[in-house]
């Protein structure tokens, strides 16, 4: 990614096109929401999103928020019960997230949902996001296109300046209106809880729903998914940084010296195919685990970070 020449493209049908066949052919494009830009990948193609991790220099890999042009769209990848359809209604398009149960069949890398089976969407409401994502048609993985732990950028100038030389392309279409993220809800049945303050207020949201939201100062409340030490953890006993296979334990390897692997995250050691391929692989090794996984040592750099801090927390003890 290094070698990336990143194009600042204009906002107008013909710069929304080249950003839509940038994307359509696995590549990054920071695009404008009313919030703020975000860094946008096909959410389908898990190397793609990989490499947005690999962009931001993201140290663990938590769910990304999906954006879609439409209700449709969205209902194509979520399950929506009537208070998700109702705050859909009031605040869509717009800068609230929901976070809800995943259809079947969604298509969605499990990159994007971090192995859950939730998803975080929303539909943006700024016109330039709107025509990209009618171009191309399909859902746009887009964190912040900012480095991890950096200032959320509000206009082009501010991607260009963090990011120039790791994604494709910029599409520049002006200053952000709001400035801040999205708000982000959970919906769980009957029950709507604040994940993250946001663009919409929790007093807005309130007087809509005629009801109370349990917000982040809930001590039963997680303030996002992944926080548990042992969350995405498989059913089979996880060892890892394994050179030597101990009894019925299946190997997931990494690197080209891993013959005995049932299955490799990258035959080649490419970090980003790698994490493409890790919750996948998490999940049919442990259909076929049958005395435990052990997996081979993953470098501590670039996305392998990301990689082990997951892996860390599929092999913690269980609670």
């Amino acid at each position: 990614m290094a070698d990336l020449q990143t194009k600042v493209l204009k906002a107008n049908q013909s710069g929304v096109n080249k950003a839509a066949a940038i994307l359509s052919a696995g590549g990054l494009v920071a695009f404008p929401t009313e919030t703020v830009y975000g860094l946008g990948a096909d959410a389908r193609n898990g190397h793609a999103v990989a490499s947005v991790y690999a962009a931001k220099g993201r140290p663990g890999f938590n769910p990304l928020i999906v954006h879609v042009a439409d209700l449709k769209a969205a209902k194509r990848y979520a399950i929506f019960n009537d208070l998700a359809l109702s705050l859909a209604a009031r605040f869509w398009p717009g800068p609230l997230t929901l976070v809800l149960p995943l259809t079947e069949n969604h298509g969605l890398s499990e990159l994007v949902t971090a192995g859950l089976d939730s998803v975080a969407i929303r539909i943006p409401q700024h016109p330039v996001a709107q025509a990209l994502l009618n171009a191309f048609n399909g859902p746009l993985a887009a964190p912040s296109a900012n480095p991890s732990g950096r200032i959320s950028p509000t206009q082009a100038a501010h991607v260009v300046a963090d990011m120039n030389g790791k994604i494709d392309a910029v599409l520049d279409g002006g200053n952000c209106v709001i400035g801040v993220e999205s708000t982000i809800l959970k919906i769980t049945g009957s029950k709507v809880s604040l994940l993250r303050a946001g663009g919409v207020s929790v007093e807005r949201i309130s007087n809509v729903l005629g009801q109370d939201i349990a917000t982040p100062s809930d001590p039963k409340l997680p303030q996002s998914p992944g926080q548990l030490k042992s969350h995405y953890a498989p059913k089979a006993h996880v060892r890892l940084n394994v050179d030597i296979v101990k009894g019925h334990e299946v190997l997931l390897g990494f690197g080209p010296d891993c013959k005995d692997a049932a299955l490799n995250l990258s035959p080649t050691g490419d970090l980003v195919e790698a994490a493409a391929n890790l919750f996948s692989y998490l999940r049919k090794m442990d259909a076929m685990a049958q005395d435990g996984i052990a997996i081979s040592p993953i470098p501590m750099s670039g996305l392998g970070l990301a990689i082990n801090d997951r892996l860390k927390r599929a092999a913690a003890p269980r609670p």
